[in-house]
């Protein structure tokens, strides 16, 4: 049995964070990582002693607001957002890490990783948000789809 990569190794984690996801239309798991360690994770899903879509039905479903659409319409955090706030609250710097998450990130999301001083993003599933992907090119921002079949270096 070949030893994961680090890439596979934080890949995996993040499919084992999207399992808390109390979200009815997608699961997504979010990891920040550095020097090779976890500093923090997040998952999508209502915010703490709020009543999660699993217990009380999707708001967007209700109104069928597609995907990618009106993000304040919605109960949950993103994945990302919620791995930044767990680092925020924790006091963890997570400036110059790397997000791996199952899902590239929204505009929304792109915006707090580059100002968090995220340096690499690592996705699996795409996500249709041109905007999202132009801004995080502009910052400079290395963005990697991950593939399964990829072998990583770093």
């Amino acid at each position: 049995m070949a030893r994961p990569t680090w890439d596979e190794y934080f890949m995996e984690i993040t499919h084992l964070v999207a399992k808390r996801s109390t979200c009815l239309r997608r699961q997504v798991g979010a990891v920040i990582v550095k020097d090779k360690n976890v500093l923090a994770t997040g998952y999508n899903g209502a915010p703490s002693g709020v009543a999660h879509c699993l217990d009380v039905g999707c708001l967007r479903e209700r109104l069928q607001i597609p995907s990618g659409e009106r993000h304040e319409l919605c109960r949950g955090l993103h994945a990302e957002q919620n791995a930044i706030i767990q680092a925020a609250k924790h006091g963890t710097n997570i400036d110059g890490s790397t997000l791996y998450c199952t899902t590239m990130p929204c505009i929304i999301c792109s915006k707090m990783l580059i100002n968090a001083g995220i340096r690499r993003i690592v996705y699996e599933e795409g996500y249709s948000d041109d905007l999202a992907r132009e801004m995080i090119r502009e910052s400079g921002v290395l963005v990697e789809k991950y593939s399964e079949l990829e072998r990583d270096a770093p």
